[in-house]
């Protein structure tokens, strides 16, 4: 009986629908519109975008809709409930266990909604790998060449290898943009959606029982499955039902098999709204090269940042920017960030803290810079930095064509390293602040697994970027990282005008390697002897005050040599 009544309602779709088309306009407020709604607009979900592509030459397919309808009729015969494990996704792609891991651990970490950690949706699997044809947007030329600086490679004490692959260039004086506006990233999104978006249905549509190949249809189920890579509303908060923004769906009983939508209609109506989101952005980039940026376009276009301005702002979709700080402090809070993810964009000599909890943060060209970042759910991003130490707990990290940077993890999966990187290292968490159980706790960060020092490394060169590489460099790996050495490690103390005192957190949540601990204990006690040593030495005055100015030299050396003379400058600068 269920698979009658499924039939008969798979058939009646296609005769509703017509009678549908059929009827006179009406002010009937029951009749769906298949148009774009004026009030609100379509968005694409930026965070596959951002945080899911892998650099992993066999999920990239020259045909994908053939591939990939093939592959998804595989993994249905090898599913359970529609859903696969990493040892299913192992043997249908012919990749190896780790990779197939890795591939369900960043699928999981970009859905947008929460899933099992083991097992994910052969349907959205499928979207997620259909995407892995995208191709980033390239940064903008910037229109005075003299303010642009290469800040990769830039003039260090380790300059004796120069890539051939960093064409990135950043502009040292913070005082023009040119890195693309998140207008320009959500339109090329939209435009990538919008030439695909007939595979994209395609490969979510069912025939209907007894009719042609080309009577396809999208139960509710499956059109919920566009929600993956599309939002809608302005507000585009992420966990809103897709299907009921749709005309398809909007009315269903709850209590009733909703009736299956035509392939075909679901199609136009996405493309209209997408046409409708591109001719809306446009209109205000358009505006914004004639005018003033509005509070409300912030979202679209990043306003320009100097050393003497600093631009924070909110997206009206939920990111916080933190924009073109140079050689300052700066601290955000729980109570100060709207929103769940946060942006560190082209921030150079600067202390940064974001003690709050987020699912996603991304930090992208900056330098010479200390970023602490609290808890972190879903992905942590860190690209093109230099001389950059990240200290953040998280779920999971990418690390993607960075130099000489340190980073202090507590994550609870293996570290992600692609593209062309020199001199990194790992190093265990070490640091708190009095909310930090409080805030990992909050976004499911377990403090009893540490995978610090399991990077992985991919390829050296990214596939979904938009730029030429020199021949015969594309199967080779990226340059791992090397931990830093247990006698070279310190604790990071965040300064206590930075904290607030309301949680309960009084140490680091994450416990250290042995190595790690007993290096520490020895500096402790050493420290502890040098003081005993210092008070109990029978000295005359003269020779205490030549004793203090002599550990005063070794102290400034020091802060030269391991680069924290940078934090003093910061406060001063505040």
């Amino acid at each position: 009986i269920p698979k009658i009544c499924n039939t008969l309602l798979l058939s009646f779709s296609h005769v509703s629908f017509s009678l549908l088309a059929m009827t006179e306009p009406t002010t009937d407020s029951c009749t769906p519109s298949l148009g774009p709604t004026p009030a609100t607009v379509i968005h694409p979900r930026r965070v596959p975008f951002e945080h899911g592509l892998l650099p992993i030459p066999r999920l990239i397919f020259s045909d994908p809709t053939q591939t990939l309808t093939s592959l998804k009729n595989k993994l249905l015969e090898l599913s359970s409930n529609n859903r696969v494990d990493s040892a299913a996704i192992s043997e249908s792609l012919q990749i190896s266990v780790e990779q197939a891991r890795l591939v369900l651990e960043t699928l999981v970490s970009v859905l947008p909604s929460e899933s099992e950690s083991d097992s994910v949706d052969v349907h959205d699997l499928v979207l997620f790998l259909y995407i892995q044809s995208y191709k980033r947007l390239l940064p903008r030329t910037h229109k005075d060449s003299a303010a642009v600086a290469d800040v990769w490679p830039s003039t260090s004490a380790f300059d004796g290898y120069l890539s051939a692959l960093t064409p990135l260039q950043l502009v040292r004086s913070n005082s023009k943009r040119f890195t693309p506006s998140q207008g320009d990233e959500e339109a090329h999104q939209l435009s990538y959606l919008q030439k695909h978006l007939a595979n994209i249905v395609s490969l979510l549509a069912e025939p209907v029982e007894g009719e042609s190949e080309e009577s396809l249809v999208l139960t509710m189920d499956r059109f919920e499955h566009l929600g993956f890579l599309f939002h809608y509303g302005d507000k585009g908060l992420e966990g809103n039902s897709l299907s009921q923004s749709s005309p398809f769906f909007a009315n269903s009983d709850p209590n009733m098999p909703a009736v299956p939508a035509p392939a075909s209609q679901v199609h136009d109506w996405l493309l209209q709204n997408i046409a409708s989101a591109l001719g809306r952005i446009a209109e205000r980039t358009s505006s914004k090269e004639n005018g003033p940026v509005s509070a409300s376009d912030q979202d679209v276009a990043m306003t320009d940042a100097s050393t003497t301005s600093v631009k924070v702002s909110t997206s009206a979709r939920g990111a916080s920017i933190i924009e073109g700080i140079s050689k300052s402090s700066y601290a955000k809070h729980a109570s100060d960030i709207k929103g769940s993810s946060v942006k560190v964009l082209n921030c150079h000599e600067s202390a940064i803290y974001i003690l709050a909890p987020l699912r996603y943060a991304t930090i992208y060209g900056c330098s010479d810079a200390t970023i602490v970042i609290g808890a972190v759910g879903k992905a942590v991003r860190v690209e093109h930095c230099e001389r950059v130490h990240v200290i953040v707990t998280a779920k999971r990290i990418c690390i993607a064509n960075c130099r000489e940077c340190v980073f202090f993890l507590g994550v609870n999966q293996q570290p992600l390293i692609v593209g062309d990187n020199h001199k990194l290292q790992v190093a265990p968490y070490n640091t708190f602040y009095s909310q930090l159980e409080e805030h990992m706790n909050e976004v499911g960060v377990l403090p009893t697994v540490n995978r610090w020092d399991e990077p992985i490394a991919l390829g050296m060169v990214d596939p979904h970027d938009s730029l030429s590489h020199p021949a015969g460099v594309s199967d080779a790996q990226a340059e791992s990282a090397s931990r830093v050495d247990p006698d070279q490690f310190t604790n990071f103390v965040i300064p206590n005008w930075l904290g607030e005192s309301t949680g309960s957190t009084e140490d680091n949540p994450f416990t250290l390697p042995e190595s790690y601990m007993a290096s520490q204990q020895r500096n402790e006690n050493n420290l502890v002897e040098i003081r005993q040593l210092l008070r109990e030495a029978p000295l005359e005055e003269s020779r205490k005050r030549e004793l203090s100015s002599a550990l005063h030299v070794y102290f400034k050396d020091w802060l030269y040599a391991s680069g924290n003379i940078r934090q003093l400058y910061y406060l001063q600068g505040d």
